[in-house]
């Protein structure tokens, strides 16, 4: 696997595909800088080596060229963010991109204007990635979050650098990451799934059975499991659909020996929201026109005695409506129970959206091994697919 380290970028320009399609308020502010802070690493090195930096991105998903997606309201936090004054050029192709890094000289850090400004990019196209190709010597992917997608600049344009392509640091350290969790994990593995749906985690589910000894199932998704088992769930989430889906994933992950644990007790309301009435009662006797939108005290002490054994962790989906303080003590003892088997030696890989948002929100960020910056990417790999913007680099 190929990273910037080897390769000297002296004298050379660098054309990195980074993922800084970061929020931004009404001002246009940036609200989360994770992602510029996350590619700097792969930055420093080239500049380091004597090398030049063309950074190339997307921002939203504009459909007129829309000014309001503009890369330049991230350019002057990008500059802070990397300690080098970033000089922002109006288009990504062309003469105006192909001018403006002409006389790009060592140490300089250019920012191209939004790929998503061209149908092209998302289109996969051939003659668009080959006019990308031709801003820079060499070609990085740093953008874990659109590995997934086959588009121009993250999957079509490395075949203009047969030999000089290779894996930013960002991104190689998200495969290793992962492939700790499925391949070379030391036992005993647990993998907490949780979030609302069965059906969104079910290829995960599938795939991961054979590397895993625990299954947690937390959050909305644990309610199908219940009912399917004959609980009684009250008004809680449940995919009716997907009642003998549960009862598969059961048998399958009890023939791999894998242990299931679900949930036993759960803070319930008479509604969905902040203020509503609440109680602890069995996950599967809850009563009539109540919902579970919590993990229970019972329940948070068997999650975390089954973390605290573990050696190899991955974490993907909260245990209960967290966004609402009255609901978020389950997701918060779950934090707790990672940050300290972290502490004690394990390797804790937290995923996908959700999870990410809890972990940011609760200040756990620092006390897990690794936070993955790409929810629909982590996923896929997780599923055990190959990404097009990692096989382009490897081919």
């Amino acid at each position: 696997m190929k990273t910037v380290n080897d390769f000297n970028f002296k004298d050379k320009k660098a054309l990195i595909r980074v993922d800084f399609n970061v929020p931004l308020n009404d001002q246009f502010e940036v609200t989360d800088a994770s992602r510029i802070e996350a590619a700097k690493p792969t930055i420093i090195k080239i500049l380091e080596d004597g090398g030049s930096c063309i950074l190339m991105s997307h921002l939203g998903r504009p459909k007129n060229k829309e000014s309001e997606f503009s890369l330049r309201h991230i350019v002057d936090k990008t500059s802070d963010i990397l300690g080098v004054n970033v000089r922002f050029v109006d288009d990504c192709i062309g003469s105006i991109a192909e001018n403006g890094v002409e006389n790009c000289k060592p140490g300089e850090i250019i920012l191209l204007e939004n790929l998503r400004y061209y149908p092209e990019e998302t289109a996969g196209d051939k003659d668009f990635a080959e006019k990308l190709s031709k801003l820079g010597d060499i070609y990085v992917n740093d953008a874990f979050g659109t590995a997934h997608r086959a588009h121009a600049s993250t999957a079509v344009i490395a075949q203009f650098f047969p030999e000089n392509k290779c894996f930013g640091l960002l991104l190689a350290s998200e495969i290793e990451s992962i492939n700790k969790v499925l391949n070379s994990s030391v036992k005993p593995v647990t993998a907490i799934i949780g979030g609302a749906k069965v059906s969104s985690k079910i290829t995960i589910i599938e795939n991961i059975l054979d590397k895993i000894d625990h299954l947690i199932i937390g959050g909305g998704m644990a309610f199908t499991f219940v009912k399917a088992q004959g609980g009684a769930i009250g008004s809680s989430l449940v995919e009716e659909d997907k009642q003998e889906l549960a009862l598969d994933i059961l048998k399958l992950a009890k023939e791999k020996n894998v242990h299931v644990h679900l949930p036993v007790d759960a803070i319930v309301a008479d509604s969905f929201s902040a203020e509503a009435n609440t109680m602890v009662e069995s996950i599967d006797t809850i009563s009539d026109g109540w919902m579970g939108l919590d993990a229970g005290p019972k329940t948070n002490k068997i999650f975390a005695e089954v973390v605290s054994e573990s050696k190899t962790i991955l974490w993907n989906g909260p245990v209960g409506v967290f966004e609402m303080e009255a609901f978020a003590s389950g997701t918060i003892a779950l934090g707790n129970a990672i940050a300290d088997a972290t502490a004690n030696g394990a390797f804790s890989l937290v995923g996908g959206g959700d999870s990410v948002a809890a972990v940011k929100q609760f200040g756990f960020s620092k006390k897990v091994s690794y936070v993955s910056t790409g929810g629909g990417a982590m996923l896929e790999m997780l599923e055990g697919k190959t990404l097009p913007g990692i096989q382009a680099i490897l081919d």
